[in-house]
């Protein structure tokens, strides 16, 4: 189910919490929906338009996470492989997850074996 995949995602922020002291998360672009959602789940979190970096370049928005100690929350490859060389955690949540995701969906609703 489609919740149980995000609760996945919440898990791994979770985590890296737990292991590291971060002040929050910032969501790239594409992932700004998902604000209300971490916030009611008690997350500190920011998009990249609040932190005044719509499209801002992948190294600025890495290094922003870094001086505010952030998690990043994107689809872009490059923000991640930015981040990892950079030593800022960040969370990577590809196409074909999300295609898996709802193909478990419409399977449940279809009933499809």
């Amino acid at each position: 189910m489609v919740f149980q995949n995000l609760g996945k995602v919440f898990k791994t922020i979770r985590q890296i919490f737990t292991r590291m002291k971060y002040s929050g998360v910032i969501l790239d672009e594409m992932y700004s929906g998902l604000k209300p959602f971490l916030k009611i789940l008690g997350w500190n979190v920011q998009s990249v338009e609040e932190a005044g970096l719509k499209s801002a370049e992948d190294v600025d928005i890495v290094e922003y996470a870094l001086k505010k100690n952030l998690v990043i929350v994107t689809q872009d490859q490059l923000t991640a492989d930015l981040a990892r060389l950079k030593g800022v955690p960040c969370i990577l949540i590809r196409l074909v997850e999300i295609a898996k995701m709802v193909d478990e969906r419409l399977r449940e609703l279809y009933e499809v074996k």
